[in-house]
């Protein structure tokens, strides 16, 4: 048995923090500083690291290579992620690396976004003003998880966050999200139920998903 075993650690975990104005995060700030101290998760904030957008894709290829989970951890902007986990994709999920002839580097690991929203839950689908759920938003990485081998998970979020501290809902996010991540690195998130749902929800023992 590995010393991570023997831990309790089945897995480690690899969240990616994009919020290019992180003065003024409600929700965001909050899950990094959780992200920062749960055993087992390792927390990168791209925009403290990367000002400049110089990307070290050595460096972060090794930090592919060397966790099990990998979650990008933003608000959502414009339907989609901020504009340095974009330029991470770019450089770092390189042929032969992610994917393509010898790119298997990231194979069978789990990926999925954990986002807040601004809007209300109720925007988001056919009735919504945005037209479509946050699932179908998030279609772009759903296809990069495949083509990479990647378990795609849905998205964990967070909706109608400029008010959710002042209804009483941000806590019980932030409890969740903690619950979440020890989880995943306990290895007790059911993933074969997960994956076919619309969002990761607030989850108990043991997780579950709603679809």
């Amino acid at each position: 048995m590995t010393e991570q075993a023997e831990s309790g650690l089945r897995n480690s975990v690899l969240v990616l923090m994009a919020h290019p104005v992180q003065r003024r995060s409600r929700v965001i700030a909050r899950m990094a500083k959780v992200a920062e101290w749960v055993p087992g998760v390792t927390l990168v904030d791209l925009y403290a690291e990367y000002p400049d957008f110089d990307i070290d894709i050595a460096r972060e290829q090794d930090r592919l290579r060397s966790h099990d989970a990998v979650i990008f951890l933003h608000p959502l902007y414009w339907y989609s992620t901020p504009s340095i986990l974009k330029e991470w994709q770019d450089l770092v999920l390189e042929y032969g690396f992610a994917y393509g002839q010898g790119g298997t580097a990231l194979e069978g690991k789990l990926f999925f976004s954990a986002c807040s929203t601004a809007a209300p839950e109720s925007a988001y689908g056919p009735e919504g003003y945005n037209r479509f759920t946050l699932r179908d938003l998030m279609a772009p990485l759903q296809q990069t998880a495949r083509l990479c081998g990647m378990t795609w998970l849905p998205p964990f979020v967070l909706h109608g966050a400029r008010s959710a501290g002042e209804e009483g809902r941000l806590q019980a996010h932030v409890d969740a999200w903690e619950t979440l991540l020890a989880a995943i690195v306990a290895g007790r998130l059911d993933v074969a139920v997960a994956t076919g749902a619309d969002r990761l929800i607030p989850p108990t023992h043991p997780l579950g998903a709603e679809g």
